[in-house]
């Protein structure tokens, strides 16, 4: 019997650009980056105010290659900064949109995601998804306490490719994701490390604001005293504080750059203090996922290393010689998350998943157990 073939669109809107692609089932028609002119987008008072501009991008694009719309079976685009939701395939809905264009959980290219996506779709009465978006939460309740009553954890992390390259493994080893238990960290700009317990990410650091390894990017943990005694010191204006933390943290901070493949060439070219803070860096991510290890009471059918960080070899060796005794390491480098985006609508339109309702103000709290 001959595969059905669907053709789907994904959307992943960035600060200064947008990529886009067209994949016919999981094979890739067309990706491309969409630049986007930044004195162009000042002009508009916020990110969500350039959704027009940016469909009209992306139309002109998929003209330009020739793409045929009325072949498109649905169109996905990256989950933005909604309420906390469990992981799955979403249809976009009106509470979806309209949580997106208040910016709910905060203002960030990629709310454009459901908003394109929609605005597409429903020019060509097809569906449009999101896909595990970075706000999914299925934290069990003891990961969520702190020792600071005000102030609980919570699930921030790069869930898209994630659970994305946790399926492809699964894959591999002939099981179905919630059939196993995987940690997997994703190594970017952000390094976040997921217990992964039977389909469900149970614990997580929160990558954005300031908790786990650091990152090239981020400053991940640091002791809170010093940082409170830093805050109020008077030196710094809040917004200082924020921007060492997030953005000028980590390899920044130390070594005046984000891009890895200068500090190796830096290392190569003797400089001791590149080559102990990248060494501490990946120390960092090993200690991480041994701690998801005790989450997982060691029962761990595979680690998985991805994000750019792990085409490095000398940063993954570094981590798997700590982290080998504990379980296999399977290296997935890069992000493909338009890839990502095509495969989670793909389980929805074959019928393998079902696709979840976003609720908005109506949300029950988020399931925390099956």
């Amino acid at each position: 019997m001959q595969e059905q073939k669907f053709r789907i669109l994904t959307i992943n809107p960035g600060s200064t650009s947008t990529k886009i692609g067209v994949f016919e089932n999981e094979r890739p028609l067309l990706e491309k980056t969409i630049r986007h002119d930044a004195d162009v987008l000042r002009q508009y008072a916020t990110i969500i105010d350039q959704y027009e501009f940016r469909k009209q991008t992306i139309l002109a694009a998929l003209d330009e290659e020739g793409i045929n719309l009325s072949k498109l079976s649905a169109v996905c685009g990256r989950g933005g900064l909604l309420r906390p939701i469990e992981g799955g395939t979403y249809r976009v809905n009106e509470a979806m949109l309209d949580d997106l264009r208040r910016g709910y959980s905060g203002q960030h290219a990629s709310n454009l995601g459901g908003i394109l996506a929609h605005e597409i779709a429903s020019a060509l009465n097809i569906p449009a998804f999101i896909v595990d978006p970075v706000v999914v939460d299925e934290l069990e309740p003891i990961a969520r306490i702190s020792g600071f009553p005000l102030i609980e954890r919570r699930s921030i992390f790069h869930a898209l490719n994630q659970k994305a390259v946790a399926r492809r493994v699964a894959r591999q080893l002939g099981k179905r994701y919630d059939e196993l238990n995987f940690i997997v960290a994703h190594m970017g700009g952000g390094i976040t490390v997921g217990a992964h317990k039977r389909g469900r990410v149970v614990d997580v650091n929160n990558g954005l604001d300031g908790e786990g390894p650091f990152s090239p990017e981020r400053a991940g943990t640091v002791p809170a005293g010093d940082l409170v005694a830093l805050c109020f010191s008077g030196e710094y204006y809040r917004d200082e504080i924020m921007n060492m933390l997030v953005g000028r943290g980590g390899l920044v901070g130390h070594l005046g750059t984000n891009d890895a493949v200068k500090v190796e060439k830096m290392i190569e070219a003797g400089n001791e203090q590149a080559k102990l803070v990248y060494e501490a860096m990946a120390y960092q991510v090993a200690k991480e996922i041994g701690a998801a290890s005790a989450v997982l009471s060691g029962k761990v059918d595979a680690i998985i290393l991805t994000g750019g960080l792990a085409y490095g070899k000398s940063f993954v060796e570094q981590i798997t010689r700590r982290v080998q005794w504990i379980a296999d390491v399977i290296v997935h480098p890069g992000e493909n998350e338009l890839q990502a985006l095509a495969e989670g609508a793909l389980r929805v339109l074959r019928g393998e998943e079902e696709e979840k309702t976003y609720l908005g103000e109506a949300a029950a709290p988020v399931s925390v157990r099956r």
